[in-house]
């Protein structure tokens, strides 16, 4: 992933405010120890998507895609009061490390692991829910905000991540990643259900709003 990263960027770091020390530490943790670890949301998206949080104050949080659970824990800082986030993912080792660092946190009883393919976990969710962020396998991106959908309340917030996928959207040629996230993007745009944003913040994040 090819983050939009420079001076200003830089500097919009600088001049935010920082995140908790568990946050740094599991931060720190994934970019020593995974070699993939620019899945995790990182500093300044972590404090947008908890920004987010915060204005909406969501009930109910669906997170599709857990990773180390540095994003879920964003969210859980904007919780209104008796809410929750439900996060889903298929990998049991890196769960076991996001549940690790989530019990450390005032927020170990408000964060619900669910271990499964998304797309058969959420047909069985009786929520309903106020946020929902997709994170997770880039081909499946336009089948998780279908199946969401219903189930989001008016009002409500999809957040999709990594939808610029470092600029191959713009020509995705056999890029199947890129295919499904310029699809995605498109679909978004002429549903006329919602009011969108795209933000060019690190890989992109697509910001849908519920009429």
């Amino acid at each position: 992933m090819n983050e939009i990263k420079n001076e200003l960027t830089d500097y919009t770091e600088a001049v935010t405010s920082p995140e908790s020390k568990v946050l740094q530490e599991l931060r720190e943790h994934c970019y020593a120890h995974y070699d993939d670890s620019a899945m995790l949301s990182g500093f300044y998206q972590g404090r947008l998507l908890s920004m987010f949080s915060r204005m909406i104050r969501p009930k109910v949080v669906l997170e599709i895609g857990t990773y180390l659970g540095y994003s879920a824990l964003c969210f859980a800082e904007g919780l209104a009061d008796g809410g929750k986030v439900i996060t889903l993912d298929i990998l049991e080792d890196t769960n076991k490390v996001a549940r690790s660092f989530v019990e450390r946190t005032e927020f170990k009883e408000r964060i619900d692991f669910r271990l499964g393919h998304a797309t058969k976990i959420i047909p069985t969710l009786n929520e309903t829910f106020d946020l929902v962020f997709i994170d997770a396998d880039k081909p499946n991106y336009s089948n998780y905000y279908n199946l969401v959908f219903d189930k989001l309340c008016p009002g409500g917030f999809i957040i999709a991540d990594n939808v610029l996928w470092s600029g191959k959207v713009l020509d995705p040629g056999d890029d199947e990643n890129a295919a499904a996230l310029a699809e995605f993007n498109k679909m978004v745009l002429v549903d006329e259900r919602v009011s969108n944003v795209l933000l060019p913040v690190r890989d992109g994040l697509m910001v849908v709003y519920k009429k």
